[in-house]
C-alpha cells in the first residue's frame, strides 16, 4: 500500500508544470549573502574615496609645480609689451619683492626717465654686461612672450611674476626659455647682447605692474645687488620715482630703549632692545629684512633676541 502511495505520489510531480514544481521548492536563505554584498558595496566605496583623495593629492602636487593659473590669462596671448591698457588698475598696491634675484651683476648705465635727446620715456634701466653674459629671471614666474624688435628692444623676454609684476629684458643675443614656461628667481632665461636700437652689449631691464613702467630703482637697490624693502607700495603718482634708502631721520624712543639712528651710516652692528623686530631695524638702517638676514646668516624662521648683535655691513 506504501509503495502504491509513493508510485502516485511521484506521477503527480511528474505531471505538474515545470513553473509550479519549482515554485513548490523551499530555499533557506542564508544570512551571510546580504551581509557579503553589504561589505563588498562599502569596499568600493572605500576605494572610490581613496581614489578621489589620490587624485586632489596629485593635482595639489602640480599646483605647487606651476604659479597659480589665475595670473596667466589676461592679455597672456598678447604680442604687445603692455596687454593691460584697457584693465582697471588700482590706485595702489602693494607688491611682495621678496625672493628676487638680480637680472645682471652689472651697475647701472642708464636710468629710468624721459629722453630729450630722443623725444621719449626710457621706461627701465640699462645695466652693464658683456655680449653672451647670462641673464637671469628676477623672480619666479612664467614666460610670457619672447620676440624680437628691430627698433628698440631687439631680442626681449617678458616674464610674469605671481607677485603681479611683469619684468622685460632686452637687447638680448640669444633666448635660453620658451614661451609659457615656468622659471625660478635667478634661472637663467637669456645671454645679454645689444641687438635692436643699442650702442653697446649691456640689459635694458623694465618692471611693470598691470602695464605700469615702474622705475626699477624703486624697488632695486643695485649698487648693494639687493631690494629696498620687502615690499614695494605702487603708486600710480609715485610709480616713476627711484627710492632712495639712505637714512636720514631719527626714529623717536626713549633712552632707555637704547635709541638707534637713521642717519648713522657709518654703524656696523646693533644691539637688540625690547620691542625691536628684524624688520623695524633693518627699515631704520636702510635695508630690506631679507638684505639683514643674508649679512648675518639668519634663515627666515630665525628668531632675534634682546641683546643679540646684528651685522649692520
Amino acid at each position: 500500500m506504501l509503495k502504491l502511495t509513493n508510485i502516485i505520489c511521484v506521477a503527480i510531480l511528474l505531471a505538474m508544470p515545470a513553473g509550479i514544481a519549482s515554485a513548490q521548492k523551499i530555499t533557506s536563505k542564508n544570512p551571510h549573502s546580504q551581509a557579503h554584498k553589504e561589505l563588498l558595496a562599502a569596499r568600493a566605496k572605500s576605494d572610490d574615496q581613496i581614489k578621489l583623495v589620490e587624485k586632489n593629492t596629485f593635482i595639489d602636487l602640480i599646483d605647487d609645480l606651476e604659479p597659480e593659473l589665475d595670473i596667466y590669462t589676461e592679455g597672456w596671448n598678447s604680442k604687445s609689451v603692455n596687454p593691460f591698457k584697457e584693465s582697471d588698475v588700482p590706485t595702489s598696491k602693494v607688491i611682495d619683492v621678496t625672493g628676487y634675484h638680480m637680472p645682471v651683476p652689472g651697475r647701472v648705465t642708464s636710468t629710468y626717465g624721459y629722453r630729450a635727446k630722443f623725444g621719449r620715456m626710457h621706461k627701465g634701466v640699462d645695466l652693464a654686461l658683456r655680449s653672451n653674459d647670462t641673464v637671469y629671471a628676477a623672480f619666479d614666474g612664467k614666460v610670457r612672450l619672447t620676440n624680437y624688435e628691430g627698433k628698440g628692444y631687439g631680442n626681449y623676454v617678458i616674464l610674469r611674476h605671481p607677485n603681479g609684476l611683469e619684468t622685460v629684458y632686452g637687447h638680448l643675443n640669444r633666448f635660453l626659455v620658451k614661451p609659457d614656461q615656468v622659471v625660478k628667481a635667478g634661472q637663467p632665461i637669456a645671454l645679454g647682447g645689444s641687438t635692436g636700437r643699442s650702442t653697446g652689449p649691456h640689459l635694458h631691464f623694465e618692471t611693470r605692474y598691470m602695464g605700469y613702467a615702474i622705475n626699477p630703482q624703486a624697488i632695486f637697490d643695485f649698487e648693494r645687488h639687493t631690494t629696498h624693502t620687502d615690499t614695494y607700495h605702487f603708486s600710480k603718482q609715485t610709480y616713476t620715482k627711484a627710492r632712495n634708502y639712505a637714512p636720514k631721520t631719527t626714529i623717536a624712543k626713549s633712552d632707555s630703549e637704547n635709541t638707534y639712528k637713521s642717519g648713522a651710516n657709518n654703524q656696523t652692528a646693533y644691539t637688540v632692545k625690547k620691542g625691536d623686530s628684524l624688520a623695524s631695524i633693518a627699515r631704520s638702517y636702510g635695508m630690506s629684512a631679507t638684505t639683514l638676514r643674508k649679512i648675518n646668516g639668519m634663515e627666515p624662521t630665525d628668531k632675534i633676541h634682546v641683546g643679540q648683535v646684528l651685522k649692520l655691513k
